[in-house]
C-alpha cells in the first residue's frame, strides 16, 4: 500500500525513496542543519514531505550537478532551503558560482590537509581524476574530509 504524498516517511522509507542508504541520511543531518526529521521514542526518524524534498534537493547538487558538501552548504546559507526544495522538486539549479574544489596541501612536515580554492568550471574538469564520475568525486572528497577531521581529533587526543 502507498503512502499520501503529506504522509510522514520513515527513514527506511526516505533513503528507499531517495535510492540512497541509510546512513548517508543520517550523516547529512550532521551536515545541513537545515535537515531536522521528527525524532520519536527510541530514536526513530520521521521525515515530513518537506524533508524529503529538501533531501532530493541535497542529493541532486551532490550527486547530479557534482557539488561538494561545503558547497552544497553555502547555497543553503546564500539561498535558503526553499531553492534547494524548489531544486528537489524539479531538478532546475540555475546559474550558480564556481564551486571550491577540494585540493590536497601538504606541509613541511609531509601533513596533508584540504584547502578550498575557487577554481574556474574549466580548470575543475583538469583537477578531477580521470575516469571518476562527479558523484564519485565528491564521495571521495567526503571521505578525505571525514578522515582529516578524524585525524585532528586523534591528534588532540594525544595532545600532539
Amino acid at each position: 500500500m502507498d503512502k499520501s504524498p503529506d504522509a510522514f516517511r520513515t527513514i527506511s522509507e526516505a533513503a528507499d525513496e531517495l535510492d540512497l542508504p541509510q546512513h548517508v541520511l543520517r550523516f547529512w543531518e550532521t551536515r545541513f542543519t537545515q535537515i531536522k526529521p521528527l525524532k520519536r521514542g527510541g530514536g526513530r526518524r520521521y521525515y515530513r514531505p518537506d524533508d524529503v524534498q529538501l533531501l532530493k534537493g541535497i542529493r541532486h547538487l551532490l550527486y547530479d550537478q557534482g557539488f561538494t558538501i561545503k558547497g552544497v552548504q553555502r547555497i543553503l546559507k546564500e539561498q535558503g532551503a526553499r531553492h534547494v526544495v524548489a531544486i528537489g522538486e524539479n531538478g532546475a539549479v540555475g546559474p550558480m558560482p564556481p564551486q571550491p574544489q577540494h585540493q590536497p596541501i601538504v606541509d613541511a612536515e609531509g601533513v596533508e590537509s584540504i584547502e578550498f580554492v575557487e577554481t574556474a568550471p574549466d580548470t575543475e574538469q583538469a583537477l578531477a581524476p580521470a575516469g571518476l564520475r562527479a558523484d564519485q568525486r565528491e564521495r571521495l572528497a567526503s571521505a578525505l574530509e571525514l578522515l582529516l577531521e578524524c585525524r585532528a581529533t586523534l591528534d588532540r587526543a594525544r595532545g600532539d
